[in-house]
Formats: structure tokens, C-alpha cells, sequence
């Protein structure tokens, strides 16, 4: 069965990361995957062909670009998919009339999240679009809801909870010296602002407190400059786009996500598959994930003091830090393991008997989490 998947770039992203999960872990006996990206192939395009898929990129710049409908339905009418599943707003714009328009058998869309930056024009249109898609699926159900307030309703709309790769993160517990990590695009929704001014109140409290930042983007220089407008650009360390995430999170001993919107972050899975108590916004989908009092805290977004508080809070209590990432660790097995989400995803392709039980849960993977030591120092 023929596969495509088609989203805007291939630039490093938690949906986009995700796309690699669906190259490396997908069922290739059943299924032929072909991954179209609208823009530039963006970095992670390289790891999907090394998997063994190939990559077609349209280069279209942002704006409205009605002529893609008619270039991507040349491509599928080439091509001759069974399933067209789309990953963003602007790949639902484009790739599902063309679907409709060269007759593609089924098509599947996941909305990832609250597009910030869409239009009410732009919201119309995607509820309109949705009408044309045979599964609309949600990452979270804050997702869901976000899209019954927009109109989108149905049987056919439905929640997948993203997965990671567990065996890619595996558990290793909270670091004791480690530094206070977060991994994000630089961009105005995460706000790391918020971030850098808990560091400046924190830091007046204990003086080890440390913050590794990794990402790019945008904000990246206002960020540095606030830094050293706060006096905390020594604790504050950017360090651009990092490869090998799992090793950072291994020398970690938190990991905070200060964001202003969110679906299911794939950032928060990976650190508490690591075994990471995690501080967070309590915004999208992030009350989904993180266990108030038990695999973390969840604080009000844009509010620094709260922030600062949550911090202290866990780092300067160190048994309390490794039984957060110990549960960490046990929830992300049991509700969000990469092959239970992908097995919901080729149900639907598949459209097999009782999917949509399967939906609602899935097969249950073994729990490989080590049982918690009696202290964080032992977890080194």
C-alpha cells in the first residue's frame, strides 16, 4: 500500500521529527512510504532517505501559491497512492484538493496543534478542508476540543497521542549536578524568555543553578541579549541545534517547557522516557502528559516567579526529583510508546475491523524501567 506523507519543511521540529519516526519504524512490509515536503527538504530529509524513503521537495516560499494543487496532483497521479496523509495546515491547503482531484483512495490529516499565526480566513478554509478527509486526527484531547470550538466534529475526527522511540531514550534518571535543559525552536511561541527570567530569579536563591538551551531560531539573539541584560548570560548556555538530544537529556536534571501553546511535545516524552522531572506550562495538551505533583509541575504560562518556584522546588530537593522522573518514565511506556502510535496510524489506513477500539488503546508494551534507588546520587 502505497503511502504520502506530506508536510511543509523537513526542518528539525517535533511534527517533523515525528515523520522520521513514521519512516523508521512503519510497517514496510505493508506499506511503501513516499514523504513530499512543500518548502526547502530541511535537515531531517537526509535521515528519511537514509531509511529508506524517499524525499520530494517542492520548494514553494510561504504565501498563498495556488498552483501547488496542480503540481502535487501531478505527482499523485504518477505516483498512484492509497493513502495521502497530511501534517500541517498548509499541506491540508494544498495536497487534499489534490488528493480529491486525482481520486486517492483515503486521505488522513493530523492537526499537531493551535496554529498561533492563522487567520480566521486561514481557519475557515481548514474547516471546510476537513469535510474532504476520511480520518481527522487530534495529538492530544485539548487538540480535539480546540478543533470541535473551530466546527471540525464528526465520527471521523478522532485522538492519536504522539509517541517516541523508547528504546532511543532509555532511562537513566535525573542528573545530580546537571543543568536545568530545555529543547526548543527559538520562536516566539515556546517563550524561552520566560525561562531566562525565572533563571534571573532563581539564581539569587542558589548559586549552582545552570540552564542549557537547545535550539535555533528566530529568537535567538533576543535571547542572548535579555541574557545579559538579566546578568545570567554565564548561567544561560544556547546551544544551538543539538543532534544527539538523548545525551543531553542524560546529563540533565530537569527539563522545563515554558511554551504559550502546545500539542503533545515531543521534547517533554523524550525527558521523561530519560527519566527527567519536567516543568511546564499548563497549556494544550502538556496537562495530558505531565502528572501535576508526580511526573512534575505545571505552572500558568508567562509567569517567571511561578517558574522560578517550580525550579527551586525540584532542584532543591533531590529525592523528590528522581521519583518525578521514575514516573516520568513509567507513563511515557505505558501511553506513549512510538509503536502503539504508529499501529493506530496504519489501522487507519487500513481501516482494519474494530479500529477505532484500537484507537482508544492498543497493545500495551513491557515496562523496562529499573525500580527507583534509594537516593538521586545513585542514579549517576
Amino acid at each position: 500500500m502505497k503511502v504520502v506523507h506530506v508536510s511543509f519543511g523537513l526542518d528539525v521540529g517535533g511534527q517533523e521529527k515525528l515523520l522520521v519516526e513514521f519512516a523508521r519504524h512503519g510497517d514496510r512490509a505493508r506499506f511503501d512510504l513516499r514523504f513530499i515536503s512543500l518548502g526547502s527538504r530541511g535537515r531531517l530529509a537526509e535521515d528519511i532517505e537514509a531509511l529508506g524513503c524517499p524525499v520530494t521537495d517542492l520548494g514553494a516560499p510561504s504565501g498563498l501559491r495556488p498552483g501547488l494543487i496542480v503540481k502535487i496532483a501531478w505527482l499523485f497521479r504518477r505516483w498512484r497512492p492509497a493513502v495521502i496523509h497530511t501534517h500541517d495546515h498548509r499541506s491540508l491547503f494544498y495536497a487534499v484538493p489534490s488528493a480529491r482531484l486525482t481520486r486517492v483512495p483515503r486521505v488522513v490529516h493530523t492537526c499537531h496543534g493551535r496554529d498561533v499565526r492563522a487567520t480566521s480566513r486561514q481557519v475557515a478554509t481548514a474547516r471546510q478542508l476537513s469535510r474532504l478527509v476520511d480520518r481527522y486526527v487530534c495529538v492530544s484531547q485539548e487538540v480535539k476540543a480546540q478543533c470541535r470550538e473551530l466546527g471540525i466534529t464528526g465520527p471521523r475526527v478522532c485522538t492519536i497521542l504522539n509517541g517516541i522511540d523508547l528504546d532511543r531514550f532509555p532511562y537513566n534518571g535525573p542528573c545530580p549536578h546537571g543543568p536545568v535543559v530545555t529543547v526548543a525552536r527559538l520562536s516566539p511561541e515556546k517563550d524561552v524568555a520566560n525561562l531566562v527570567r525565572a533563571t534571573a530569579i532563581a539564581a539569587r536563591q542558589v548559586d549552582d543553578l545552570r540552564v542549557e538551551v537547545a535550539g535555533g531560531g528566530s529568537c535567538l539573539d533576543d535571547l542572548k541579549s535579555l541574557a545579559a541584560e538579566l546578568g545570567v548570560a554565564e548561567r544561560v548556555n544556547f546551544l544551538g541545534e543539538v543532534r544527539d538530544v538523548p545525551a543531553l537529556l542524560g546529563r540533565a536534571r530537569m527539563f522545563v517547557l515554558p511554551s504559550l501553546s502546545e500539542g503533545i511535545p515531543l521534547t517533554v516524552l523524550e525527558a521523561m522516557a530519560r527519566g527527567l522531572p519536567v516543568v511546564a506550562t499548563r497549556v494544550g495538551g502538556l496537562p495530558e502528559v505531565v502528572d501535576h505533583g508526580v511526573t512534575g509541575l505545571l505552572i500558568p504560562p508567562a509567569d517567571p516567579a511561578a517558574l522560578a518556584g517550580a525550579i527551586l522546588e525540584i532542584w532543591t530537593d533531590p529525592d523528590r526529583c528522581a521519583q518525578m522522573g521514575h514516573a516520568g518514565r513509567q507513563c511515557v511506556e505505558e501511553r506513549f510508546d512510538v509503536r502503539r502510535m504508529l499501529g493506530q496510524y496504519e489501522a487507519l489506513y487500513r481501516e482494519e475491523p474494530g479500529g477505532d477500539r484500537y484507537l482508544e488503546g492498543g497493545r500495551k508494551p513491557a515496562s523496562t524501567t529499573p525500580a527507583p534507588a534509594e537516593s538521586s546520587t545513585t542514579l549517576e
